[in-house]
């Protein structure tokens, strides 16, 4: 019996996806849980897997492709078995796994394009052009087979002047981004452009958290496990003291807030060619070394480029740490819907006044960004008081920290 590839939903609200490779060819043999493709989504490049084994055939769309969400895009076949002839009706909310490939012929595009809406665009550009008032109708698509972009609706409500390029720019063809760098440069441009952003910043004692980490390695060492890293204190922390604000892990959802029922931390992990950000799941309720061994296996997909469909989906808060840089302390970009981002700064010694008198302590720097829609400065700096209050104690958040 033929099984359908279908164009799967990675994220919520996701209406098309963009298939970047195919990992197999027409007439190849596939088998099931073996990488068949690779879907852009918002937040990272991820790989679809088959779910069935056998011959690849029937392939009606091709590299570059926007394919909404739900159409068949292959069949997965017996030998010597022929994909039916009428494409199959669209898996509504399917999350399959199965990806896009390069325009091919007029029929395939067709047949594609029939499915599709009168208008098609990408779901952050459906909500910015409803943000900002623009009429879709009467904007010009320059996305592949004419979806409308983020760009085109920037554009669209508020010209702007195009510069021209230098020869030696036209030339160098330097400008080029890879898939995630562009999706990251379109993210933060997005959320920068759309959403109010306001910023709290906490000094921090670090030394405690420096001792409840140096006590963990050295138990994990004994058992043979995953050392836990700052960030994985970090997320830990953030996580529980995030129960107690639940505003501060909610989304913002078109014109309301929405409390999300779980803390799914999102760690911003660099590769080669940008940042993603993966997923650590209930991070509020598993334990340090939990987070620790997810952390890895994370950071290790991501650099090979492998991370899974659920690597990057469901955060409602994200970490980014840039201490292992030697930074002293910077502002991120909330990534929407989710309500705030916290940037870590590097651990250093500092002068401080301890009862009256100067001292010398490993100092932590805390910037919190914040969506001004769901929450306010009050509320923002409630949450990192106490957040601050973990760091300085963590044994007290985190119970059994060492024996992890």
């Amino acid at each position: 019996m033929a099984i359908s590839v279908v164009m799967p939903a990675l994220e919520m609200a996701q209406e098309t996806g963009k298939l970047l490779w195919w990992r197999k060819k027409e007439g190849d043999s596939v088998t099931k849980g073996e990488v068949l493709f690779e879907v852009e989504t918002d937040k990272a490049v991820v790989e679809i897997e088959a779910l069935a084994s056998g011959i690849l055939a029937g392939i009606s769309s091709y590299e570059g492709a926007v394919v909404p969400v739900g159409v068949t895009i292959a069949w997965i076949v017996a030998p010597g078995e022929h994909p039916p002839s009428t494409p199959a009706p669209p898996a509504g909310s399917a999350r399959a796994t199965t990806a896009p490939s390069r325009p091919s012929s007029a029929a395939a595009r067709a047949s594609v394009q029939s499915l599709t809406p009168a208008v098609q665009m990408s779901p952050k550009a459906r909500r910015l052009a409803k943000e900002r008032g623009v009429d879709v109708r009467k904007v010009r698509g320059t996305g592949p087979d004419g979806t409308i972009t983020t760009d085109d609706v920037l554009s669209a409500a508020q010209p702007q002047i195009a510069l021209p390029r230098s020869d030696s720019q036209a030339s160098a063809g330097s400008g080029a981004l890879s898939s995630v760098a562009r999706l990251m440069a379109e993210r933060t441009t997005q959320s920068w452009t759309t959403v109010p952003h306001f910023f709290v910043v906490r000094e921090v004692q670090a030394g405690a958290l420096i001792e409840a980490r140096n006590g963990s390695v050295a138990e994990t060492e004994k058992s043979g496990g995953v050392p836990p890293s700052l960030s994985d204190f970090l997320v830990a922390l953030a996580a529980r003291v995030l129960e107690k604000h639940p505003v501060m892990n909610s989304s913002w959802a078109g014109d309301t807030v929405r409390l999300n029922p779980e803390v799914n931390v999102s760690l911003a992990i660099a590769v080669g060619n940008g940042v993603v950000a993966a997923v650590i799941p209930r991070a509020s309720v598993i334990s340090l070394g939990e987070i620790s061994a997810q952390r890895a296996a994370l950071t290790e997909r991501a650099r090979a480029g492998r991370l899974h469909p659920s690597d990057v989906a469901g955060g409602t808060f994200t970490i980014s740490n840039l201490g292992m840089y030697k930074v002293d302390s910077f502002t991120a970009i909330v990534t929407p819907p989710q309500a705030a981002i916290l940037a870590v700064g590097a651990i250093a010694d500092r002068v401080v006044p301890i009862d009256g008198q100067p001292a010398v302590r490993p100092m932590l720097t805390l910037t919190l960004s914040t969506d001004h829609r769901v929450a306010d400065g009050a509320r923002a700096a409630l949450f990192l008081n106490d957040l601050a209050e973990a760091i300085r104690e963590p044994e007290k958040w985190i119970p059994n920290i060492r024996l992890l």
